[in-house]
């Protein structure tokens, strides 16, 4: 086959290829999802990334593999209709327990919430290993402190819980139409009943102070005998005075 001219690379449609390939490498090779700006720093600054973005995502469409965009950042993943292929990886890698997965539910559509909040809406008394488990896996965060008698301290959800479950953004969560045909809801719900909207925004709320170094109420407001088995943690339900 006869090298192609020297001339060729110069098409636009030559180039573009090259952009994209370039693109997908940089993607391929990252061990964490990009953010448009970072990419931006490997092309001109009047290249238009966001565009080739999205046809880089058309071409991977139909593949094993989709280029998408989680926690605002781009990353290839492997395709829903194939996520059951890795199914028994991921649960090996990270089981949580009844308790944490209703935790980590209360933080995410109620945040930012301190651990009387989250044991207010589970009726029961939350285990520090189970705050401790969810802080450990990185999908919940230490904000602040409320402005409150003894100033506890607000949770909320990290990017990599964004990244991990595949939401782009925070509002992305399961309404209540989903949850209630996904049958986690009860269809019969008391008159007035309404879904928090969920709001992850890292700026810290009017009733919250940023985290000190400080003494009185440790980051979980628990004292050390309170450690729990990590694999179950206990839970009693919450006496009422």
């Amino acid at each position: 086959m006869l090298p192609l001219p020297s001339n060729v690379m110069a098409l636009p449609s030559a180039d573009r290829r090259e952009k994209l390939r370039i693109m997908e490498a940089l993607l391929f090779a990252a061990k964490e999802p990009l953010k448009e700006k970072e990419l931006a720093l490997h092309f001109g600054a009047e290249e238009d990334v966001q565009a080739l973005l999205e046809e880089l995502q058309g071409l991977y469409a139909g593949r094993g593999v989709n280029l998408v965009r989680v926690a605002g950042k781009w990353a290839f993943r492997t395709a829903d209709d194939l996520s059951y292929l890795l199914e028994r990886q991921a649960v090996a890698q990270r089981r949580l327990s009844r308790a944490a997965l209703e935790t980590l539910a209360i933080i995410a559509y109620h945040q930012p919430v301190t651990r009387a909040e989250i044991e207010e809406i589970r009726g029961v008394s939350t285990s520090k290993g189970t705050l401790d488990v969810l802080l450990e896996t990185g999908w919940v965060k230490l904000r602040g402190r409320r402005r409150a008698p003894g100033r506890p301290v607000t949770y909320g959800t990290t990017d990599d819980f964004l990244e991990h479950f595949g939401f782009e953004q925070i509002q992305d969560l399961p309404g209540l139409r989903e949850l209630k045909g996904a049958g986690l809801l009860d269809s019969n719900l008391p008159p007035g009943f309404s879904m928090p909207s969920p709001d992850d925004a890292a700026e810290l709320r009017e009733d919250e102070d940023p985290l000190e170094d400080e003494e009185g109420e440790e980051p979980l407001g628990v004292n050390d005998d309170d450690v729990l088995a990590e694999d179950e943690p206990a839970e009693t339900e919450k006496q009422s005075d």
